[in-house]
């Protein structure tokens, strides 16, 4: 299976990247945390490969969905307690400048999946925990195995119970009230309360989520290309606007702005022809 390359201090271990990087078709790129002895735990390693991977499909043109999912029977477990030590962006820092750097470097997988163009659905096919529930918020669509559990576990580990997101991406994805009580009780829950509340889109059989997630990226595939990533930039954008009137006003702009890709055009001549839109890149 193919693999992307990373970058930096790690530019010499391609061969032992811990994200495997796969096209199973034209449009679609899945990316699979590949630590499965650790149930795809965050090492330091781990976050390196992730943001080179995100780097590579962001700027590649041809992906237009990306999927993200972890191998063997779990999504991700959270930080891996036995790897914590040095990360690649903190040598020859003392604390506490060493341990802030590598904070926010893994801190940012959240924004670099918010940041890259295309929407990514986040396939949760076992625990997702801590770190792992973090990454799956910050997707913009989440489905989930049936077997599938979840936790914010981070205050079980001495430290806050807010990190890698979690406290801003929650609260907009299940309501204030919820996020509390998931943040500071660090309870698990199942796939079906992950519906019931919201947090996930759907909950499919053991086996299935994968197939499912490429389902979904293949309905976006149907649409077209520039409308699907101005829709992710215009949710993520409103979520934080300050009035119903600002939302408005960049709805309104993207709108125009798309109107003249052609792409209104070609899809008014596929209805009428009865075919299926030929859309531009």
């Amino acid at each position: 299976m193919p693999s992307i390359a990373p970058t930096g201090v790690r530019s010499e271990r391609t061969a032992m990247s811990l994200i495997r990087v796969d096209r199973p078709e034209a449009g679609i790129a899945v990316l699979t945390l590949d630590r499965p002895e650790r149930l795809n735990a965050l090492s330091f390693e781990l976050v390196d490969d992730l943001h080179a991977a995100l780097d590579e499909v962001g700027a590649d043109n041809t992906v237009r969905v990306v999927v993200l999912t972890g191998a063997g029977r779990g999504f991700c477990s959270g930080l891996d307690l036995r790897a914590i030590g040095p990360s690649s962006v903190s040598a020859g820092l003392r604390p506490p400048a060493g341990g802030m750097r590598s904070q926010a470097h893994i801190a940012d997988l959240g924004p670099h999946l918010r940041r890259i163009p295309q929407p990514v659905i986040a396939a949760i096919n076992g625990p997702a925990f801590g770190g792992g529930l973090a990454l799956a918020c910050a997707c913009d669509i989440r489905i989930a195995s049936r077997s599938a559990r979840m936790c914010v576990q981070f205050v079980k580990v001495g430290v806050g119970g807010c990190d890698i997101g979690i406290s801003y991406t929650l609260p907009r994805l299940i309501g204030g009230s919820r996020a509390h009580e998931l943040i500071l009780t660090a309870r698990e829950f199942d796939a079906a309360e992950a519906e019931r509340i919201g947090l996930v889109a759907r909950v499919v059989e053991d086996g299935g989520v994968l197939d499912a997630a490429l389902e979904t990226a293949r309905t976006l595939l149907s649409y077209s290309p520039f409308g699907v990533t101005m829709t992710k930039e215009v949710m993520w954008a409103n979520l934080d606007a300050p009035s119903f009137d600002n939302a408005l006003h960049l709805e309104n702009r993207t709108q125009i702005l798309a109107s003249t890709s052609g792409d209104v055009l070609e899809a008014a001549k596929a209805f009428a022809e009865k075919r299926s839109p030929s859309w531009g890149g």
